[in-house]
């Protein structure tokens, strides 16, 4: 029986904020980009120009012993997490930064949801009221009635279900598999899951749009490996509250570079929502369950 990994707290507070930082440069490449390619083409080429960055982990692919329990846990993560990025691409180009930002801290949510549903999972009273409170903090955010609930906003609460399951998944690999392995088996399988839905309304990109797709790639594929890094290294409760700082970031971004009012209420909303799913995640490690609700640090594509 393998030895228990030890545990390194800092180191994984570090690669957790380096995770932070790279997916906030993702988000704000593609606001920049804005919509003139459509969401799924935008998502097949971001993974597409990220296969380059496949190349140095090729003798690892080559080498690695994947089971077949470990192909289907890599090709149901690849189908979620190609779904969840053409819905993010959307919505990106239709709401803030920070409202992005602070809808998919429910991703963790819907993975407490969804262990209850259909792992039958006990849902305690403690988790119950978190899960309450998120959703208090959604609604905070989105205000309907009070406030236009566009089809961004309702792209986001569906790009937090699927990241759920894509995360989820995630956690469970990164203690089985080499990080390099995690990574690349996603880029590859998102790449060939999204190739159809992009041929069937393609638009011809300009070689600026290429060079922003490929920065995407560039960070989007960094942060995925320091975000294994970061779970290989500290329990999710210590990383868990370092994703906050994903909310200052992108709301900071969003008023200084794209001139976006700084909305309190989805600072709020996002606090809120944040809070509880810190609390989830510290109930989980107290009665020190088998599976803990993974954190989802921002976008994740």
């Amino acid at each position: 029986m393998d030895q228990p990994r030890p545990q390194r707290p800092l180191v994984g507070i570090f690669w957790m904020l380096v995770t932070g930082m790279c997916f906030v440069a993702v988000t704000a490449l593609v606001k920049y980009m804005g919509d003139r390619i459509p969401p799924a083409e935008a998502a097949f080429l971001r993974y597409l120009l990220g296969l380059v960055f496949l190349i140095p982990m090729l003798p690892a692919l080559r080498t690695a012993r994947i089971t077949k329990r470990q192909w289907a846990l890599f090709g149901g993560r690849g189908f979620c997490h190609a779904f969840g990025v053409i819905m993010w691409f959307f919505a990106m180009t239709r709401i803030p930064l920070a409202e992005v930002t602070a809808m998919n801290y429910l991703s963790p949510v819907y993975v407490t949801l969804g262990a209850a549903l259909f792992l039958g999972e006990k849902l305690a009273m403690r988790r119950i009221a978190a899960v309450i409170f998120a959703l208090i903090g959604a609604a905070i955010i989105l205000r309907p009635g009070f406030r236009e609930v566009n089809p961004g906003h309702l792209a986001m609460l569906f790009t937090a279900v699927v990241f759920a399951g894509s995360y989820m998944l995630a956690k469970v690999l990164a203690d089985e598999v080499a990080p390099t392995i995690v990574v690349a088996m996603l880029s590859i399988i998102v790449t060939l899951v999204l190739a159809p839905f992009a041929l069937m309304s393609w638009v011809t990109p300009t070689l600026a749009e290429l060079a922003i797709l490929f920065g995407v790639a560039f960070f989007a594929t960094a942060g995925h490996y320091t975000m294994t890094l970061a779970f290989r290294a500290a329990p999710l409760t210590v990383t868990q509250p370092v994703t906050f700082l994903q909310l200052v970031w992108a709301a900071s971004l969003g008023a200084i570079v794209f001139g976006e009012a700084v909305d309190i209420w989805v600072v709020l909303g996002g606090c809120v929502i944040l809070g509880s799913v810190t609390f989830i995640t510290w109930r989980e490690a107290v009665v020190r369950r088998k599976h803990i609700t993974p954190s989802t640090p921002e976008t994740k594509v």
